[in-house]
């Protein structure tokens, strides 16, 4: 969440931001809130400091009729007091509520718009494949080479699974490989993360646990969730811990599986793997001084540039519009690869984002660092190094042979074992 002291000074800057998100928040609301907290404390404390001085003035009464007159406006203050007190915790909790719905400001060089087509296009790598025949898409190439099973899925768990078999197999693990060797070497910490997290990790992080809009499986009865990504996890690893500025910068990869509801996600660009319910990621994830944050930013961003230039896919990295950052991110790049079975001539599709959250989750995690006796909130950071169902639809369609064989991109081969994968 932001200072709230921040909102209280910056009330029209954070109005804005909230109107160039296309978000709904009473920031009026929180404000008054927040005014009504300060009063209340004050209040208390006056409260507290007269009956200090009460029991101060009964230890030196020794007449009966002002002991008496002193203990009933004790018994005033110890009333007043509880009320007050009472008061102050309702208006602490609808202001935990109302604060949690302001999003993060954004980057001033952010775009301002609502959907894909406002984000900013800032390069492109590679050239996408020309091919001499009709591309298939990765469904078509998947089943064709029996590498994916959509059918059997949608029977044992539903639609938006799938089972992997054969080279597919070999290809995910030959992608975590890839990704996590190149993270390793770059100073991340690699980590296996739980796949299930706590609500209250959930929510620090900026996910919604519950309700029609919640893109997060919970689990009933149990006050925890699946996660969406190893960000939530990574993100709760050190939730409520004072670091010693020396540790900084924490660099950490982890793997995980993902779980996403993808309510209400259809059409012909989500088909296939390109949007399930589960997934394998690697995760990148920092936590860093403010003033590091966004020079980290981009070394998170190169990185997954390095991934895809790595296994040759043509991408694109975008700078994300403020209607589609998400309330956590001060500032979002995508990198959109080259699909060639994507609509009827091919497209780009996401396979990666990174994030600079700045304080925002760190406020709601109690997520601290010391420096010079002085403490301040970390900034954190998040990039996706390799989400595995993506990877495979760019893969799968630019390697694509008119034989109707796949080439495995050259640095993929040693961690794969195979170059081709050909018709059975």
């Amino acid at each position: 969440m932001l200072d709230l002291k921040f909102v209280r000074d910056n009330v029209e800057a954070v109005k804005e931001n909230v109107r160039n998100r296309f978000m709904k928040v009473d920031v009026d609301r929180v404000v008054a809130l927040y005014d009504r907290r300060t009063a209340l404390v004050r209040e208390i404390d006056a409260l507290r400091q007269r009956r200090n001085e009460n029991a101060a003035a009964m230890k030196g009464t020794l007449e009966a009729e002002g002991r008496e007159r002193l203990i009933h406006e004790g018994r005033q203050l110890k009333e007043e007091i509880a009320s007050s007190e009472a008061a102050l915790e309702s208006a602490e909790k609808e202001l935990a509520t109302e604060a949690a719905r302001i999003p993060n400001m954004v980057h001033p060089d952010a775009p301002i718009g609502k959907e894909d087509k406002d984000n900013t296009e800032l390069r492109r790598e590679g050239v996408p494949p020309s091919f001499a025949f009709k591309p298939k898409d990765h469904v078509e190439l998947g089943q064709s080479l029996d590498l994916i099973d959509f059918d059997s899925a949608t029977k044992v768990s539903g639609t938006k699974f799938y089972y992997l078999k054969n080279e597919a197999v070999f290809l995910e693990l030959a992608l975590v490989r890839y990704a996590m060797d190149i993270l390793q070497a770059r100073g991340f910490t690699p980590t296996i993360t739980p796949d299930i997290a706590r609500e209250e990790i959930v929510e620090g992080i900026g996910f919604n646990p519950r309700g029609a809009e919640s893109n997060i499986y919970a689990i009933e009865g149990t006050g925890t969730c699946l996660v969406g990504t190893a960000e939530i996890t990574l993100g709760g690893y050190l939730a409520g811990e004072l670091i010693e500025a020396e540790r900084l910068p924490i660099r950490l990869a982890g793997l995980s599986h993902c779980f996403r509801q993808e309510a209400g996600a259809a059409g012909q660009f989500s088909k296939g793997l390109y949007r399930v319910h589960q997934f394998t990621k690697v995760e990148m994830f920092v936590y860093c001084r403010p003033e590091e944050s966004e020079t980290i930013h981009g070394e998170l961003l190169a990185i997954e540039e390095e991934i895809f230039r790595g296994l040759a896919i043509p991408y694109r990295v975008v700078d994300t519009c403020t209607g589609d950052l998400g309330a956590p991110a001060y500032r979002k790049f995508d990198i959109e690869a080259w699909m060639p079975g994507r609509g009827e001539r091919g497209d780009w599709g996401e396979v990666t984002s990174t994030s600079n959250c700045t304080d925002y989750q760190a406020r709601r995690l109690k997520v601290r660092y010391k420096e010079g006796g002085k403490s301040a909130f970390v900034h954190m950071l998040n990039g996706t190094a390799i989400a595995v169902s993506r990877a495979l639809v760019a893969l799968l369609e630019n390697g694509q042979q008119e034989d109707g064989s796949i080439r495995i991109p050259e640095r993929l081969v040693p961690y794969a074992g195979f170059e081709r994968i050909g018709p059975r």
